[in-house]
């Protein structure tokens, strides 16, 4: 097993090695860092649990994502957002533009997820050796990460486990802790590294300096300044967004995306010569779809209302009549270019809107269900100059959704969602969209049948719903042929076969 633990610090908190890190002969202690940090852990195939094994055995990869729907940082090159991450009614397909350098899976499948419990229980039970408190702890933490993402590739028989922590633990002045072996005497290499970032010589680059460390073979921390090309890369802390459905909801959902105005004046640290454009990709449940015939128009005055430039890709699940109860997949992805405004005049948000629509779902006893839409991603995708080898960022989140969507010389910067959610405190208490302020989800309640008075009188206004339905579709169908008896009456179509009769018989009495 190979561990890898890298921390990020700022410029706002600075690290002393001195008195902040101690190598021991099988030890690192790190004392109050405010950091953030990332731990992965790479096993070979025959380190595996059988039951794993044999299951992972029948894929050639395996790509799992999953990200806490609190607040993630984007300060550090570590944050890479992918929607919120939800398990498949059924796969659906993504339109890859870019094979080789997409890392984007062919088949994916989302599902929002309440909290990794599970996930931790099964380590700790199977992974763990049941003395082993370390690992038992380790575990554990997970609960507390902002992602956790799990890679399993068949070519190199290698399953990566990573977690990330924007921030230290709540109650904790910093990361405390002492990192050792857990498995004493084996093949286990533990490296450590403590970066920051520097200024890159190319804009296609990041470039990171700080100290590493190998537990139990280095005797002290090595300083280290390494630059690699990179295909994401962070932005100012200004450059955030926020999200929320307009109230009241109804059927017909609106998405508002508010970015500063200032912030989208101000263009990505790209190439000179490269192509910027802003961008979101959605990521929607089956409760929810989008209009894709209403959003791929060319009618310059919807786009313009909206702050949109185009949709430049959907897939999954895009059925506009299908009821919830019928969709076979799990929903849908949308891609959208978005307008940027020409001035800072106004000094108010930049307000993109994007129309959806909910589906009929089944009903209920208090007439309402509810559904979650995570936050969407916002980001420039720019084009890199002809002859940039782009490279993989060690520290790089994979298999986004949305970057094998463009081609292999796109560079990303991600805009940051901001802590203060968008949702109106004056919306109506049902249906609303509200979502609490800590959370990177859109909570909206649907109205839909109603199954029970609260009365007791169960099924009675279902009843009656479905006997109005008939009565209706019976007049209406009584007024379609009454309609019609009335065109065919105007119409005088028996009367002109007898006026066509009547110069004839004439004309036979006048031959006699």
């Amino acid at each position: 097993m190979r561990r890898r633990i890298t921390y990020i610090y700022g410029a706002e908190s600075p690290f002393d090695p001195d008195q902040q890190a101690r190598v021991s002969n099988d030890a690192l202690s790190i004392r109050g860092l405010n950091a953030a940090k990332e731990e992965r852990l790479t096993f070979g195939f025959d380190e595996f649990p059988s039951e794993l094994g044999k299951s992972f055995g029948k894929f050639s990869r395996i790509v799992m994502n999953s990200m806490s729907d609190g607040r993630l940082s984007g300060r550090t090159m570590l944050s890479r957002r992918s929607p919120a991450e939800y398990l498949p009614i059924s796969f659906t397909t993504s339109p890859i533009l870019s094979q080789r350098f997409a890392s984007t899976s062919a088949l994916q499948f989302h599902s929002l997820l309440p909290s990794l419990a599970d996930l931790v229980t099964y380590i700790q039970q199977v992974i763990c050796n049941p003395n082993d408190t370390d690992c038992q702890s380790h575990a554990s933490s997970l609960l507390s990460a902002d992602s956790v993402d799990i890679d399993y590739d068949s070519i190199s028989h290698s399953l990566t486990f990573s977690g990330f922590w924007s921030k230290p633990p709540e109650g904790q002045d910093g990361w405390t802790e002492d990192i050792r072996k857990h498995n004493k005497g084996t093949n286990e290499k533990v490296e450590v590294g403590l970066l920051a970032a520097q200024k890159a010589v190319e804009p296609e680059e990041l470039s990171m300096g700080g100290f590493l460390t190998v537990i139990g073979e280095d005797k002290k921390l090595k300083p280290t300044l390494f630059s690699f090309p990179s295909r994401h890369h962070p932005l100012p802390e200004d450059a955030s967004y926020t999200a929320s459905f307009e109230s009241p909801t109804g059927l017909h959902p609106t998405l508002k995306i508010s970015m500063p105005r200032r912030a989208l004046l101000t263009r990505p640290p790209a190439p000179p010569d490269a192509t910027c454009a802003l961008h979101t990709y959605l990521t929607l449940p089956s409760t929810v779809f989008a209009d894709k015939y209403q959003l791929s128009t060319t009618d310059s005055l919807f786009l313009n209302s909206h702050h949109l430039v185009a949709l430049r890709s959907v897939s999954g699940e895009t059925d506009l009549e299908a009821p919830d109860w019928v969709v076979p997949r799990w929903g849908s992805n949308l891609l959208l270019e978005l307008a940027t405004p020409e001035s800072a005049a106004g000094g108010e948000d930049w307000n993109v809107t994007i129309p959806l629509h909910l589906r009929y779902l089944e009903p209920s006893e208090t007439g309402y269900r509810s559904t979650s839409v995570p936050w969407p991603v916002v980001f420039w995708a720019c084009t890199a100059e002809d002859g940039t080898k782009m490279g993989v960022n060690p520290f790089d989140r994979v298999n986004l959704g949305w970057d094998g969507l463009f081609g292999p010389r796109t560079m990303f910067f991600q805009l940051h969602p901001s802590a203060a959610a968008a949702s109106s405190s004056e919306a109506p208490a049902a249906p609303a969209a509200v979502s609490p302020q800590s959370r990177l989800v859109e909570d909206i309640q649907v109205p839909v049948l109603q199954t029970s008075l609260e009365e007791g009188a169960s099924g009675s206004r279902v009843r009656q719903i479905e006997l109005g339905t008939v009565v209706v579709i019976v007049l209406g169908f009584v007024w379609v042929l009454w309609k019609l008896g009335l065109v065919v009456r105007s119409s005088g179509i028996g009367s002109g076969r007898r006026q066509r009769k009547q110069p004839a018989r004439r004309q036979d009495k006048k031959d006699e």
